[in-house]
């Protein structure tokens, strides 16, 4: 084949849990080259399309986040940056969001376990949450990553310097990840599928789903600026249609203010989750999962010492 037209697979059982240098890679590859990854959700198989919430109470957390991998790319070596392009994201036909008992920024507000199985239909822009309220899928890879150039093995469930669980919601078709490469070949590997999550993915699922997902890497000499991984989006006319233009309506915001960063930012996320019952008729648990899959939490202000501000938003053209 033509360089740069390669369509090799990673398949669902070319799987790690840690992230090591050590790892042996599953395939090699030239720069330019593209690659498929067949991967499983963040479960690992553990949630299935028909489980109920009993599912949680035997989850495995050690089987959770499985990167499919890793691949060596020639001529990536360390100092070097690996682009990796996100060029098609195929959702497979359900996905799943959960409340993990001891999980999640307000795990000590929400202590019983909840699952919710969705329902995906490829024909649709959107998925369901309930009558009236609609998502649109903004499908993206949670994990993304290489080896560190530490010895040792690393959980895939905290983000690295060197990528891993970033849980980007960015991170879609079109857009670009640039990761510091540490060890030889770089060792890449990815998974986590995701249909949509929000920024802060606060009940500590988004919508987990099985991905296809196909990527293009480039090893980058002469980039010392980065150091921790890097993106670039498309513009947004590439990835909205006019009607998604047409139905944007804003968003509705909660703030949370306080001298810690992180109690800031739960007290946002606790404040919109009570908007959400308040006025939209969801329970807690619903309010919660929501805020997870569709709402944005951001830092507004953090110079006015000794307080932050941080607003929790989520856009209002989900209640249709």
């Amino acid at each position: 084949m033509g360089h740069g037209l390669c369509h090799r697979t990673i398949h669902r059982h070319q799987q790690h849990l840690k992230w090591s240098k050590a790892n042996a890679p599953v395939l090699t590859i030239n720069s330019g080259e593209t690659l498929t990854f067949d991967a499983l959700d963040g479960s690992n198989g553990q949630i299935t399309k028909s489980s109920s919430v009993d599912a949680l109470d035997t989850f495995d957390v050690n089987l959770a986040d499985p990167a499919y991998g890793p691949v060596y790319i020639n001529d990536a070596a360390p100092g070097d940056v690996l682009k990796v392009e996100i060029l098609s994201l195929e959702l497979a036909d359900w996905g799943w969001t959960a409340i993990m008992p001891d999980f999640g920024f307000l795990a000590d507000e929400f202590p019983d376990p909840v699952l919710k199985i969705w329902d995906i239909d490829p024909s649709l822009p959107y998925v369901k949450f309930k009558d009236g309220i609609h998502i649109r899928k903004r499908p993206f890879l949670g994990i993304m990553g290489v080896a560190p150039g530490e010895e040792g093995e690393f959980s895939t469930i905290p983000p690295l310097e060197t990528g891993g669980n970033l849980d980007c919601r960015y991170l879609t078709v079109g857009s670009t990840l640039y990761l510091p490469v540490r060890t030889p070949g770089a060792l890449f590997s990815c998974g986590d599928g995701h249909t949509a999550q929000g920024d802060g993915e606060i009940c500590g699922t988004a919508i987990e789903t099985t991905l296809t997902a196909t990527l293009r890497f480039t090893v980058c000499k002469n980039q010392p600026w980065v150091t921790a991984p890097q993106y670039q989006t498309p513009p947004l006319r590439e990835l909205l249609s006019q009607e998604d233009v047409d139905e944007d309506k804003g968003e509705y915001a909660a703030m949370g203010i306080d001298s810690d960063l992180r109690e800031a930012s739960r007290k946002a996320a606790r404040n919109l989750i009570e908007w959400l019952v308040s006025t939209k008729d969801l329970t807690r648990d619903e309010a919660y999962m929501l805020a997870s899959v569709a709402g944005n939490l951001k830092m507004v202000e953090v110079v006015d010492m000794p307080n932050y501000a941080v607003a929790m938003s989520i856009p209002l053209n989900l209640f249709v």
